[in-house]
C-alpha cells in the first residue's frame, strides 16, 4: 500500500481486504535486519503466523535505534516514585548503557536465544531493564507481578523453565513493604525446576538474606560487568520468536501462558501509538498500571519505546499517594499528553473527590486524551471524567491474548463520536462478530458472544507457551474458524462494540439471559454510588437471581435501606421486571486483585456457600470476609 486511506472506514476496509498490503506497509515503520517480503503464512502455526521470513531485535528498535538517531540526551523512562519519595530520569543513551550492560551479564549467566528468564520485580526502572536486556539477547522474559504468593510464582517457574530469576528485595506499598525474597525462596523451594542463578536487586526498604551459590547480588554484579566491559550487542531472531510469555489465569487452575512474538508485536503496537493514541514521538506518554500486566507490558515498556516516547513508570496509587490528585500531579509535571489508566483506577478517584477538586492544583494543558481499559468503564464515570478534564475520555477492549486494542476510537486516524459504554468500533485487522450458543450471527443490538473471525492480527497470540492443543481447546473450538474472546456484547447499528462482560457473567433468570454489565451501569449511574458488582446467585425458583453490591461515595450519610429502595427500583425502571433484580447491599469496599479488577467470581462462590481458595492477587483478603458477613446478614451464603 502506497497511500494508506486515513479515514476509519477505510483503513478497516483495507485492513481485510488487503491484509498482506496493510500490515507490510505498517512493518516499514520498524527496523528490521531483514525486511519482510510477505505479511503472513497461513500455512503456519494453529491459524497462520505473521511476517515468517522476517528478522529484528526488539531492543535494538526500542532503544539503540533512538538512542543513535538523535534521541540520546531524550528522556525514555520517568520513574516517579511516591512510596519512596524519589524521582529518577534515564534518557535513551543512559537506557542502551544500562541495557546493554545487564544482558552482558546475564550473557555471562548462561542466557541466551531462546531461554527463559523470570523477572519478579516493582514498578522500577531495573525491571524494564531485565525485560529489554532479554530482547537484546533474544531470551524470552516472563514477567511475574511483583509479591504473587509464592505457590503461584512456583507454578510459573515450573512451567517457563528460567535459567535466570532477577527479583527486588521488596515492593513497596502506601503502608507496609512487601518482602519478595522469601516469596521467591519458597516459590524455588517448591518448584521441579530450579534456576541456575537469581539476581537479586537490594532495595534499602527490606535487605534480603541471600542463599549462597546462587543468588547474586544487583548492584555488585552489574558494577563488575561494567568493569569489565561486559556489553551485549543486540541479536537478530526471528519474527515469529517468541518475545515473552504472560501468564493469565486458567480455568483449571493452571495458568496460561501466552505468548507473544517480537515481529507482530513491534508492527502493531508502532501502529497504535499514531493511530489509536494520536501520540508523536518525544511526547510523554503515560500509562498507570503495572509491568506485571499485559497494559504494562504494551504501553509502559514496548510501545512508548518502539514509537521514541518518554513513558512513566509510577510506583504509585490512584488514590493514598498521597491524594485522588496524584494522577493529575504526574501528569502536569511531566508533561503528559496521554494518560491510560484502568476503569477502577478512575472510580477510586472519583469516590474520593467527586467534585473534581484536585485537577485545580495542576496545569493538565498538554494533556490530550484519556484512555481506559482492563474492566467495563460505567457510562457515569466516563461523563466525570469529561466535565472534569475537558478532554476526550475514551474507553477501548482488549485482551492479554491480543496485546493491543480489538475496539477503540482511532483518535490519530478519524476520532469517532462517543458513546457512553461503547468501546467504539473494530481496530484494523479484526473480523468482529457476535455470535449465538451455535455460532450463528445474532441480528443487530442483541447480545452474543464476541468472536473474532481468523486470522487474528500482528501482537495476538499464536499459541500457549508449550501448550498448543490447550491454545486450540481454549480459544478455536467453540466456534470454528474463529477465536472465541470470552467475552459477551452487542454491535449496534453503526457498528459500535459494547462489551457487557465476560461470558460466565451472564447470567440465566428464569430462563432469560441478563448482562450483569448491563445492571452494573444503572447502578453506577446513581449520584451516590462510587463503584458496584453484580453478580447472579442461585436462586432455587428462577434458576439465578442478580445481587448487587455498592460502594458509597465519600461523604453520603443516606440510610442504606433507603439507598437499596432506590437502586432497585432504578434497576426496575431502566432494565425491566424481567431483571428480577431485587437485592442491593451497601459494602465499605469491593474485593479486588492489584490490579484493579473485582474478583466477582469469588463473591459468587461465597455467595452460593461454595469452597473457594483465596485468589493469588488480592489486594486484601479481608474485604472477602466482609462480604461474606453482608451476605449471611442476609440469609446468603454458608
Amino acid at each position: 500500500m502506497t497511500d494508506a486511506p486515513r479515514r476509519y472506514a477505510d483503513l478497516h476496509a483495507a485492513s481485510l481486504a488487503d491484509r498482506e498490503g496493510f500490515w507490510l506497509d505498517a512493518a516499514r515503520a520498524i527496523d528490521w535486519d531483514e525486511a519482510p517480503t510477505r505479511a503472513f503464512d497461513e500455512a503456519q502455526g494453529a491459524y497462520g503466523r505473521w511476517f515468517p521470513e522476517a528478522r529484528l531485535n526488539v531492543c535494538r528498535n526500542a532503544v539503540d535505534r533512538h538512542a543513535e538517531g538523535g534521541r540520546a540526551d531524550q528522556p525514555a523512562i520517568i520513574h516517579d516514585s511516591p512510596v519512596t519519595g524519589t524521582q529518577r530520569t534515564i534518557t535513551y543513551g543512559q537506557l542502551q548503557d544500562e541495557v546493554s550492560v545487564l544482558a552482558g551479564l546475564l550473557a555471562d549467566l548462561g542466557v541466551g536465544h531462546g531461554d527463559r528468564v523470570v523477572v519478579y520485580m516493582p514498578m522500577v526502572p531495573e525491571a524494564l531493564f531485565t525485560m529489554l536486556a532479554c530482547a537484546r539477547l533474544g531470551a524470552i522474559h516472563s514477567v511475574v507481578f511483583g509479591g504473587f504468593a509464592a505457590n503461584e510464582l512456583a507454578a510459573r517457574i515450573e512451567d517457563a523453565a528460567p535459567k535466570v530469576i532477577l527479583a527486588a528485595s521488596c515492593g513497596i506499598e502506601p503502608t507496609r513493604v512487601v518482602a519478595y525474597k522469601p516469596l521467591l525462596d519458597a516459590a524455588i523451594d517448591r518448584s521441579a525446576h530450579k534456576p541456575e542463578a537469581c539476581l537479586i536487586l537490594q532495595r534499602p526498604q527490606a535487605v534480603a538474606d541471600m542463599t549462597e551459590g546462587r543468588d547474586r547480588d544487583w548492584a555488585t554484579s552489574v558494577a563488575q560487568a561494567r568493569r569489565d566491559g561486559r556489553r551485549a550487542d543486540p541479536v537478530p531472531v526471528a519474527a515469529t520468536d517468541p518475545l515473552y510469555i504472560l501468564y493469565t489465569s486458567g480455568t483449571t487452575g493452571r495458568p496460561k501462558g501466552v505468548v507473544r512474538d517480537s515481529g507482530g508485536y513491534c508492527v502493531a503496537l508502532t501502529w497504535s501509538m499514531t493511530n489509536l493514541y494520536d501520540v508523536a514521538p518525544g511526547e510523554v506518554y503515560f500509562c498507570a498500571s503495572d509491568i506485571g500486566w499485559v497494559v504494562g507490558h504494551s504501553y509502559i515498556v514496548y510501545a512508548p519505546l518502539l514509537h521514541g516516547c518518554t513513558t512513566v513508570l509510577y510506583e504509585g496509587k490512584p488514590v493514598g499517594t498521597p491524594d485522588a490528585g496524584a494522577f493529575w500531579r504526574v501528569a502536569a509535571e511531566h508533561g503528559v499528553s496521554t494518560l491510560f489508566t484502568a476503569p477502577t483506577a478512575l472510580r477510586a478517584i472519583k469516590k474520593e473527590d467527586p467534585r473534581a477538586q484536585k485537577l485545580a492544583d495542576y496545569d493538565l494543558s498538554r494533556l490530550r486524551a484519556l484512555f481506559l481499559a482492563g474492566e467495563r468503564a460505567d457510562p457515569d464515570s466516563v461523563a466525570w471524567a469529561e466535565r472534569a478534564l475537558g478532554k476526550p475520555v475514551i474507553d477501548h477492549w482488549w485482551q492479554t491474548e491480543t496485546g493491543w486494542a480489538i475496539a477503540g476510537n482511532p483518535l490519530g486516524v478519524e476520532p469517532l463520536p462517543v458513546k457512553h459504554g461503547s468501546t467504539a468500533k473494530p481496530m484494523p485487522g479484526y473480523d468482529l462478530h457476535v455470535l449465538d450458543e451455535a455460532g450463528k450471527p445474532v441480528p443487530t443490538g442483541t447480545m452474543g458472544t464476541i468472536a473474532l473471525k481468523l486470522p487474528l492480527p500482528p501482537s495476538c497470540l499464536p499459541t500457549l507457551w508449550n501448550a498448543d492443543e490447550r491454545f486450540r481447546q481454549s480459544y478455536l473450538t467453540t466456534f470454528p474458524g474463529y477465536y472465541d474472546t470470552s467475552d459477551a456484547g452487542v454491535v449496534d447499528a453503526d457498528g459500535y462494540v459494547t462489551v457487557l462482560g465476560r461470558t460466565d457473567d451472564i447470567i440465566n433468570v428464569a430462563g432469560h439471559r441478563l448482562s450483569t454489565g448491563g445492571m452494573e451501569a444503572v447502578l453506577a449511574s446513581h449520584p451516590d454510588v462510587a463503584e458496584c458488582a453484580v453478580i447472579g446467585i442461585r436462586d432455587a425458583l428462577k434458576g439465578e437471581a442478580p445481587c448487587g453490591f455498592v460502594v458509597l461515595k465519600s461523604g453520603v450519610d443516606k440510610p442504606p435501606e433507603v439507598l437499596e429502595r432506590e437502586l432497585v427500583a432504578k434497576v426496575r425502571d431502566e432494565i425491566g421486571p424481567v431483571a428480577a433484580f431485587r437485592l442491593a447491599l451497601t459494602v465499605g469496599r469491593l474485593p479486588k486483585t492489584r490490579s484493579g479488577k473485582i474478583l466477582r467470581a469469588t463473591m459468587k462462590r461465597i455467595a452460593d456457600g461454595e469452597d473457594f481458595a483465596m485468589p493469588p492477587t488480592i489486594e486484601d483478603p479481608a474485604v472477602l470476609e466482609e462480604i461474606g458477613v453482608s451476605l449471611k446478614e442476609r440469609g446468603i451464603g454458608g
